[in-house]
């Protein structure tokens, strides 16, 4: 059996631009990260993320930690089959769309907002050029999916990406219905850690969305 290992990326922002670097909380949630793998004596032979900014910056930051350390850090293969959907095209297509406060009132607001949003995004309501519709979403992960699957026996297998594709991740190992990828896509934070055991046929989840480097409540965010 091998293990495949998804991280989502650290904080990014500001929210409306597409490819959105991280910010200095989202570094410093990489950095975590790095840190208890190290501790911890983790070690992976195969390495990929996604080619937005926030991806690939968190998967540098780990790296560079490990070989810092003198520890092995596979070569990152970057693949845009583990992007996230296209979050700002949906939300631009609703006429309720507004960027979120401060407040928690107002983000409840948004929120409420971006799952109607997506929902509708999902059930194929909201067709837009240059918005990836959902089937092309769900085609491009499961490929991704399968592509790792492929591969040989006894692989520790680290992906670096979004909430998106971890949602569908999950919802493809417990055979799920379509809408369990957006309830489980609304719960990953940042830089948390969501781990399968897998083979050529069956792909198992084994923990979902746990973040043990990130001991302070200070460094919890979801967006």
């Amino acid at each position: 059996m091998s293990t495949l290992t998804l991280v989502r990326h650290g904080q990014a922002g500001p929210f409306q631009r597409e490819n959105a670097p991280l910010t200095a909380l989202g570094e410093a949630q990489a950095a975590k990260l790095a840190q208890f793998w190290l501790h911890s004596k983790v070690e992976f032979e195969e390495v990929y993320s996604g080619t937005l900014a926030r991806q690939v910056r968190t998967e540098q930051i780990v790296g560079e930690s490990f070989r810092g350390a003198g520890r092995h850090w596979p070569s990152p293969v970057r693949d845009a089959a583990w992007n996230e959907y296209d979050a700002t095209g949906v939300l631009r297509q609703s006429a309720e769309f507004e960027l979120p406060g401060e407040s928690p009132d107002e983000y409840r607001k948004f929120q409420r907002m971006f799952e109607a949003a997506m929902t509708r995004w999902l059930e194929g309501a909201i067709e837009a050029d240059g918005v990836e519709p959902w089937p092309l979403f769900r085609d491009r992960v499961s490929d991704a999916i399968q592509r790792l699957m492929a591969g040989p026996p006894g692989r520790r297998v680290a992906v670096f990406t979004s909430g998106g594709p971890i949602g569908f991740t999950v919802h493809s190992s417990l055979q799920a219905p379509a809408k369990a990828f957006l309830d489980v896509n609304w719960r990953v934070r940042n830089t948390s850690i969501t781990q399968f055991i897998f083979d050529r046929s069956r792909l198992t989840l084994d923990c979902f969305n746990t973040f043990p480097h990130l001991a302070e409540a200070s460094l919890w965010t979801y967006r």
